[in-house]
């Protein structure tokens, strides 16, 4: 992907995923942005992060003991993990949902 290209998509999934965290309470998750890296607080514990990697072209979410590569898939029109195939935001709800104890959407 062209350098260009990936800056514009990766911009556009760090803004995206700061007005999905908008609405939280901040006592419950707040967030911080800074240079292409967001951090994800929580008031239980360690902290998720959502990364760009412009050397990979690629995002990346680590949470907790866990982290995943996302590659630009066109046809979808998203993020995708590298691994096994599922999409950024979906797994941020997921893994966001089991900090919670309660479900959120993506």
């Amino acid at each position: 992907m062209e350098n260009r290209t990936y800056q514009q998509r990766s911009d556009a999934c760090l803004l995206k995923l700061e007005d999905w965290l908008e609405p939280f309470d901040p006592d419950e998750l707040d967030y911080s942005s800074a240079g292409g890296v967001i951090k994800l607080e929580f008031a239980s514990g360690p902290q998720f992060v959502v990364n760009r990697q412009a050397a990979a072209n690629q995002m990346w979410f680590a949470a907790a003991t866990s982290a995943w590569h996302y590659n630009w898939d066109e046809e979808r029109a998203a993020w995708i993990c590298d691994r096994d195939d599922h999409e950024l935001f979906e797994r941020l709800a997921e893994m966001v949902s089991k900090r919670l104890g309660r479900t959120v959407s993506k």
